[in-house]
């Protein structure tokens, strides 16, 4: 894909019903702290000097690479201002993926598949590159179009499905270049959050993690705030409220989602989900699902 030729700071961005499409480009220093989305994320990075960091994985991107960033996934980057930052950034809303997943299409599965093998990174061959940047050129094109075009709804979101179900096909087949050498973790640090993310209806206190995975308790909160960008009891404590969110959603009533997430005391889980989530459990299915917020 040709980049489109931008001036600094130039940003375009298309918001749909679904859909959020973005094609940004920037030149300056920044680092952004630890966050997530309730939506699913989509990071096509086209220059610049990069580090992005998903669930205390950091990745070191080149041009050409695909990030895929699954609802409630803890992410950070740091970006180097010596060039410019280009990216495309496609944000997809949960009920856009589910109205396919009803109908046997399921293309939430690469996500999935990320975040089971904790490896969120694709760098493909120069043939597959090209072929999906040709999709996304396309999309940006139909997306240019004036609202009123013939068919310009049905076309744009045809491309968009075409882009997703390559981009799976890819994914899930294992066709993309699996370079270890462009990321970091600590392996300890990857062991628990593994384990908490397996066992969030248990106790998970620090002192019990330390003793498992032969920290020193200090040493354990030091070191996780570091990787992760989060301290262990912000981390346990969003990811219990994100298992319960989701429970929730599913039909669960709260008190049940409470306690199958790992909160023994429910006065805590009210107070920590209004704090998160701006509402009270027994109103989190009327709210209107965001698809809002900072654009990295």
């Amino acid at each position: 894909m040709e980049p489109t030729t931008f001036r600094e700071d130039q940003k375009k961005g298309y918001l749909y019903q679904d859909f959020r499409y973005f094609h940004l480009r920037e030149q300056k220093s920044s680092e952004f702290s630890s966050h997530y989305h309730d939506f699913y994320k989509i990071v096509v990075f086209l220059s610049g000097s990069v580090t992005y960091t998903i669930e205390g994985k950091s990745y070191f991107l080149k041009p050409g690479d695909i990030l895929l960033v699954n609802r409630y996934d803890l992410h950070r980057l740091s970006v180097d201002g010596s060039e410019p930052y280009e990216r495309i950034i496609l944000w997809l809303r949960l009920d856009f993926i589910q109205n396919y997943r009803n109908r046997g299409c399921d293309l939430a599965s690469c996500f999935g598949s990320a975040r089971e093998k904790r490896f969120h990174l694709l760098r493909l061959k120069k043939d597959i590159r090209d072929s999906l940047f040709m999709l996304l050129t396309g999309l940006e094109k139909a997306l240019e179009e004036p609202s009123g075009s013939y068919g310009a709804h049905l076309l744009t979101e045809s491309l968009l499905i075409q882009f997703l179900i390559q981009l799976n096909r890819i994914y899930l087949g294992n066709t993309y270049i699996k370079d270890r050498q462009a990321l970091h973790s600590d392996k300890r640090i990857e062991a628990i959050i593994r384990y908490i993310n397996s066992h969030l209806s248990d106790s998970l206190t620090a002192d019990l993690l330390a003793s498992r995975f032969y920290f020193s308790k200090s040493y354990l909160m030091r070191k996780f705030k570091s990787e992760t960008g989060y301290s262990l009891h912000q981390y346990i404590l969003q990811k219990r409220l994100f298992m319960a969110a989701d429970l929730i959603r599913g039909g669960c009533p709260s008190t049940q989602a409470a306690a199958e997430s790992g909160f023994g005391d429910y006065s805590v889980f009210l107070k920590a989900f209004k704090k998160l989530f701006q509402c009270l459990p027994s109103n989190y299915l009327s709210q209107t699902e965001d698809i809002t917020g900072s654009i990295k």
